[in-house]
């Protein structure tokens, strides 16, 4: 048995402690007050009426509040408050039954203040039991010798000194097997300039990290600051790979959603956190009242966009939540981890094609969804290229049957997620996702029913982005192939653009296309260089850089907002809603979208590029020549 087994004291114990104070707590109360005067022997009687309530009533009371469920070792603010409110509730039910007894006549003679004397007592006995044990248990950690084998102790500096900043010097100190101790602090808050939390030092701000490092052993820096913006995690990365120190950081605000910040979320820093805008967040009730209690569906929920909408929506309590996905493999890897983070969530793993009608019908008629997230799609430009047909029937069809299936099933509420690509379309893709958009947006006009669009631009790390390519390039030891040094795109993290779905989501009242803002385009140069650098290279030295040329018919920036139209404000200051597109309704709309599926279950590549052309305001795709199939767009 280890060390830390024989510490554990059951609760048991507990309640004979809590069982023997309360005899002492009550005794003491009449102790205090009458000070074994003549009036002592008087209220003898009240006394043991008293008593007998108090251990009747009172671990009863302690048990109802979870007093013997607690590991107490763990104690914190929290299981403070529990006690304050167990211990009055306890007090409380004690001395009406005292007041009964009085009342019916059982004893003559009672001195009030006692019952608030044994409130107090007990607040400091019940508290002081448990409390006493995390004490025992962390000077027993502190002096327990360290393996032979353990690494050596890691001096640790924190930046920032917030409450996640708090948390992991906390658990540092709670847990010295993790071989971390914290030095001290740099937090920009000028009221916490040489404080102390938990004994541990602000000694600076954040400026002042070159020059800690340079007169100080510092052997890890950590970035616990979750709402810092990239050109803060970004400083630090620069400065600690400059001087040679390891550093990782806690994830950004919106990856830890629904999750805790504890040292085990504490990662390298990756090409998102320098890429992290301030969080913008308001009005989280209405994503509540649109998710909470809620069936929901989920298509292409094995993709990254589909599996992060999983994770997010279910940290609002969904009443259940179907992952519907064509590959298995992704299907289950998503069902995994939310078991996994949410064990008493319902979830419906469905692995089924949204091509099949007749599939789709039968989830929707067994499951009965209220709430739908479109996100099944196929997305890479160049590959759609040469398999039109597949992106015809994936992303019109399939959109087709789920607007279809959701308005014979009387869903409540359906978001389809899009593209910037959908804007005056030059490939096959983004003609195929502008003309799904239509097919929702028509549908809510229809029905009246609450479907609109979400539309953003690329997201760091998602399948067949440049991330992952340029990855694998320098792992490979590059080169690493940009096409153009002036080459920009709009990036979004992940999580970010997720959360903004779901807000968008909550924003909508039926036919609107919403788009997120997607900040300012990056240089794809940048880019490289950044994922470089992280991978502990240099640009140019190490992993060298080849210019490819401007691919024919791409462009050198992309286009996230259609000139001419008018891009209204929402509630949300990070999304808009587009007003006054030329989108084709009705059964025109029907008609060519009808043609567009035949010709596509014909193989007709051609005929279908041909008419998406002439269907789609703004569509260039046949003057476009088509990309190279290894790209990434």
């Amino acid at each position: 048995m280890n060390m830390k087994a024989k510490l554990h004291i059951r609760n048991r114990f507990v309640f004979v402690g809590d069982f023997s104070l309360i005899i002492v707590s009550v005794v003491l109360s009449f102790l205090l007050r009458l000070e074994l005067d003549d009036a002592f022997s008087i209220y003898i009687p009240s006394a043991v009426y008293m008593l007998a309530a108090a251990l009747l009533i009172k671990p009863i009371v302690y048990h109802l509040f979870g007093l013997y469920r607690r590991m107490w070792i763990y104690a914190s603010v929290q299981e403070l408050k529990l006690i304050v409110a167990s211990v009055t509730a306890a007090s409380v039910l004690v001395s009406m039954a005292v007041v009964g007894f009085y009342v019916s006549g059982a004893f003559f003679g009672f001195p009030r203040s006692v019952l608030i004397i044994d409130w107090l007592i007990s607040m400091f006995f019940v508290g002081g039991l448990r409390l006493s044990l995390r004490l025992i248990a962390e000077s027993f950690n502190q002096n327990t010798p360290q393996n032979s084998i353990s690494l050596r102790i890691r001096r640790v500096l924190i930046i920032g000194a917030g409450d996640a900043g708090a948390l992991v010097v906390r658990e540092m100190q709670r847990n010295p097997q993790l071989n971390l101790i914290p030095i001290g602090f740099l937090d920009d808050n000028l009221a916490k300039q040489k404080q102390q939390i938990y004994s541990v030092p602000v000694v600076g701000n954040i400026s002042d990290l070159p020059k800690i490092l340079a007169t100080q052993r510092l052997d890890e820096v950590i970035i616990a600051i979750p709402s810092a913006p990239g050109r803060i995690v970004r400083l630090v990365a620069d400065i600690c790979r400059l001087k040679g120190v390891p550093f990782r950081t806690m994830p950004g605000i919106y990856e830890l959603l629904g999750g805790k910040v504890s040292i085990s979320r504490l990662r390298e820093v990756d090409i998102s956190d320098l890429l992290r805008r301030e969080p913008t967040r308001i009005r989280d009730e209405l994503i509540g009242a649109t998710l909470s209690g809620k069936k929901i569906l989920v298509t292409g929920a094995g993709g990254s966009i589909g599996r992060e909408l999983c994770r997010q929506i279910s940290r609002w309590g969904p009443s259940e939540l179907v992952l519907l996905g064509h590959g298995e493999n992704s299907i289950f890897e998503t069902l995994l981890e939310l078991q996994e983070s949410y064990p008493h969530l319902v979830s419906h793993p469905i692995i089924g094609d949204i091509r099949d009608v007749n599939r789709l019908q039968s989830i929707y008629s067994h499951y009965q969804p209220q709430v739908v997230f479109h996100a099944a799609a196929h997305k890479h430009v160049p590959l759609m290229e040469v398999n039109v047909e597949d992106a015809v029937s994936n992303n019109i069809l399939g959109t087709q049957n789920i607007v279809e299936a959701s308005l014979a099933s009387g869903v409540d509420r359906l978001v389809m997620i899009s593209t910037d690509k959908a804007i005056r379309p030059t490939s096959v893709m983004g003609a195929t996702k502008r003309i799904a958009e239509m097919l929702v947006l028509e549908a809510a006009g229809r029905s009246g029913q609450p479907y609109s669009v979400v539309r953003f631009g690329n997201v760091l790390g998602s399948r067949g982005s440049v991330v992952p390519l340029f990855k694998y390039q320098i792992a490979r030891g590059g080169p690493v192939t940009v096409t153009h040094p002036d080459m920009r795109r709009y990036f979004m993290t992940i999580p970010e653009a997720v959360y903004l779905v779901l807000q968008a989501a909550s924003l909508g009242e039926g036919g609107e296309t919403f788009v997120l803002n997607m900040g300012q385009q990056l240089r794809i140069l940048d880019l490289a260089e950044d994922l470089i650098r992280l991978s502990g290279l240099e640009p140019g030295r190490d992993i060298e850089i080849v210019f490819t040329g401007v691919r024919p018919g791409e462009k050198l920036s992309e286009d996230l907002w259609d000139e001419g139209f008018v891009f209204e404000p929402t509630a949300h200051p990070e999304i808009f809603r587009l007003d006054g597109q030329n989108d084709i309704i009705g059964s025109a709309l029907h008609q060519a979208t009808g043609e567009i599926i035949r010709l596509g279950k014909e193989g007709d590549s051609t005929a279908i590029i041909n008419l998406m052309d002439e269907f789609i305001p703004g569509s260039t795709i046949r003057s476009t020549p088509p990309p190279e199939l290894t790209s990434v767009d």
